[in-house]
């Protein structure tokens, strides 16, 4: 199944790359996620390459009943974005994958970071969510793609929050 979200950020891409490579944001995005427990890990810089890895485990009342009896009480949800060094204009590509311990399923792809305007920027996640349970899969595709969705644009309102309140100076 293919999964194509975007987050537009009120700050230019220099800004964007930082909030992407600020521990303390990733912590308050994973939380905001919902997340029992956490694990942040970023490598890198802002102004290079750089690389967030974060791990963190969920109730598993964010997915649909007849799913959660295959995986559990809580889903533990490994993310990895690798994003390259900014292009001349400040533009960015990277990858992005997503696994969940104990589930068949997996969701990767491409991401991107560009220019919207004065002072906005707009983040692109296109991927492909894929499960590998037979009879299930189209189930737990459409239940990942959409857990998925669902984290990225929340991941956007916690960002706009973030901005708004001076880049985390008020967390």
């Amino acid at each position: 199944m293919e999964l194509h979200v975007t987050v537009d950020l009120p700050t230019d891409v220099d800004g964007a790359a930082r909030l992407l490579a600020d521990p303390a944001y990733v912590h308050a995005k994973v939380r905001a996620s919902g997340a029992l427990e956490q694990q942040v890990d970023v490598t890198g810089d802002p102004t290079g390459a750089f690389t967030v890895t974060t791990r963190r485990a969920l109730p598993t009342t964010q997915i649909p009943a007849h799913l959660a009896a295959l995986v559990g009480d809580r889903i533990d949800v490994r993310q990895v974005e690798a994003w390259g060094a900014p292009a001349s204009d400040g533009a960015r590509a990277g990858t992005v994958v997503v696994e969940i311990a104990g589930a068949p399923v997996r969701v990767t792809g491409r991401t991107s970071l560009v220019a919207t305007g004065t002072g906005a920027s707009r983040v692109t996640y296109d991927g492909e969510v894929r499960a590998t349970l037979p009879l299930f899969a189209a189930a737990v595709e459409e239940a990942a793609g959409t857990a998925v969705r669902a984290a990225l644009r929340e991941e956007g309102a916690v960002a706009a929050r973030w901005l708004a309140d001076g880049d985390g100076a008020a967390h």
